[in-house]
């Protein structure tokens, strides 16, 4: 049983950790979410793994790329529980302790349809629920910079997170931004911002980022290449 796919904001080479996630997927195909779900149920048959395991994949032209399997729970065990309503460490120990699987009945999809006002019913936990919710939870890491001044505020592969918050709504926009609202996220309404942008990503979507700064009212400076390839776009820098 798959019991979620969260998908990462930050691409790969943040850690887990640090990374914002969203359950379910916010982008991924309908057609990428089915063969990771083939690859994770082989990867756990072929590993032999009996409760819970987690697995790290990164994607790129439509390929996927296998990072870790771990033949353990995560932290992110309780977030897809509460994410999906189902008891899934409770489920995972009687699973362990000898219990089989189908013990465990598969809940009925919740309707798709269901208006943004309508409430859902609750579901019982020691149900199997699928996590294609109709619903988004994303996962937020509450970083330390504020409270160590001087910090790199760089994140790499190594976990600087001190804790994480949950944002949840009927849609992905909304659930992201009360996501970083709970992380204390304050973003400034006005003022200077600064890019430097490498070459490799010098590409439409970072164009757009420095025209979303520009039509909110920020001014830009950025590096000698930077600012030449904005200038350009007809980006003001």
């Amino acid at each position: 049983h798959v019991a979620g796919i969260m998908q990462h904001i930050e691409e790969a080479g943040v850690h887990s950790g640090d990374s914002a996630c969203s359950l379910p997927p916010y982008s991924l195909s309908a057609a990428m979410i089915t063969e990771i779900r083939k690859q994770t149920e082989a990867l756990a048959l072929a590993l032999n793994v009996v409760g819970l395991m987690n697995i790290q994949f990164a994607v790129k032209d439509e390929t996927v790329y296998l990072i870790e399997v771990n033949p353990r729970a995560s932290r992110t065990v309780p977030f897809v529980a509460k994410a999906t309503d189902s008891a899934i460490a409770s489920i995972a120990a009687r699973i362990m302790s000898g219990e089989k699987l189908s013990n465990f009945p598969l809940r009925a999809p919740y309707r798709a349809d269901a208006g943004y006002d309508e409430t859902l019913p609750l579901g019982d936990p020691l149900t199997l629920a699928d996590p294609n919710m109709p619903w988004f939870s994303v996962k937020e890491a509450v970083l330390p910079f504020a409270r160590f001044p001087g910090v790199d505020t760089i994140l790499g592969p190594e976990m600087r997170s001190t804790g994480e918050v949950m944002g949840w709504d009927r849609d992905f926009p909304r659930a992201f931004l009360k996501a970083q609202m709970g992380a204390g996220m304050v973003l400034p309404a006005s003022g200077c911002a600064f890019l430097s942008i490498k070459d490799a990503d010098k590409t439409p979507e970072m164009l757009e980022a420095a025209q979303i700064l520009i039509g909110l009212g920020f001014t830009l400076v950025a590096t000698r290449g930077t600012q030449s390839w904005l200038k350009d776009h007809g980006a003001a820098c």
